[in-house]
């Protein structure tokens, strides 16, 4: 079976640069990086009183983990108006947390070089863990200041309706 089955002759695997993350419908601006998707099952060990040694192994609760989105610090406010659902500093007592909306259901997408989507994941119930206005300020450093969230999630699977896409060819316009 081809590697890539409707580009074979494309070798290489997608990059992890084009991507692009959304929630409430629309696309959230200026994230440059997405920790990974990653989930991991408890192993149950059990044995019987006369087995030997050697225990059997069943699968028990999956958890996924965390993922964090960073982006530079612009004013977009997005990262902090989803934050302040979880909790509104000086909103008082009761109304510190929305229940109705601090859980959103987001979508990570993944692009090939010519801009064509080729993945796509929907991460289920997310809220925000974590929020990270500011970055360390050194005037001794060159680096541009970066904004996160941490999104605690119950769990998320691949957009199966995505498929792989047809990639152009681009002639060098000899004829």
């Amino acid at each position: 079976m081809a590697i890539f089955p409707a580009n074979p002759s494309r070798l290489d695997a997608y990059k992890n640069f084009k991507f692009r993350v959304k929630w409430d419908g629309k696309y959230v601006a200026g994230i440059s990086k997405v920790s990974p998707l990653r989930r991991s099952t408890e192993v149950i060990r059990f044995r019987e009183g006369g087995d030997p040694s050697t225990s059997h192994k069943s699968p028990g609760r999956t958890e996924y983990e965390a993922i964090t989105l960073e982006r530079g610090v612009t004013y977009d406010m997005e990262f902090e108006q989803w934050a302040a659902k979880v909790w509104n500093f000086g909103a008082g007592l009761g109304s510190e947390v929305s229940l109705a909306d601090f859980r959103k259901d987001i979508v990570l997408e993944l692009y090939n070089e010519a801009g064509q989507k080729v993945f796509g994941y929907n991460i289920y119930r997310c809220w925000v863990s974590e929020y990270q206005a500011l970055p360390d300020l050194d005037a001794n450093r060159s680096a541009i200041a970066i904004q996160l969230i941490v999104l605690q999630n119950e769990g998320w699977e691949r957009d199966v309706s995505v498929t792989e896409p047809k990639e152009p060819s681009f002639s060098s316009g000899n004829a």
